[in-house]
């Protein structure tokens, strides 16, 4: 008889592993928890706790991971525009400095 490899949200596998790594829940505590195998359970808190595995598909973040960047690239951006402000202010003074009979 052929097992059914059964899937699992990634959300519930966060949460999950929260409960054992952030919570300090034993493994069989978190997985009584939230009605999934001690040993599934014990697969992904070792694998969370290796870090991102290679078989992550690459580019793939976490949400505070692009939450983070989405800030930085923001203010990156805001300072960008304000940079380009002065720079055209600048250029029209410099051009209109520039022009035969403007100077006072």
């Amino acid at each position: 008889m052929k097992k059914l490899k059964k899937t699992y949200p990634t959300a519930l596998r966060e949460e999950a592993v929260k409960l054992v790594l952030t919570q300090g829940l034993s493994i069989e505590q978190a997985a009584a928890s939230v009605s999934i195998p001690k040993g599934t359970l014990a697969n992904w808190v070792a694998a969370a706790r290796r870090g991102p595995s290679e078989a992550t598909p690459p580019g793939s973040r976490t949400v505070a991971e692009l939450e983070a960047e989405n800030a930085r690239l923001r203010k990156e951006l805001a300072a960008t525009k304000m940079e380009r402000d002065i720079v055209k202010k600048a250029a029209a003074y410099f051009a209109q400095e520039s022009l035969p009979g403007t100077r006072g």
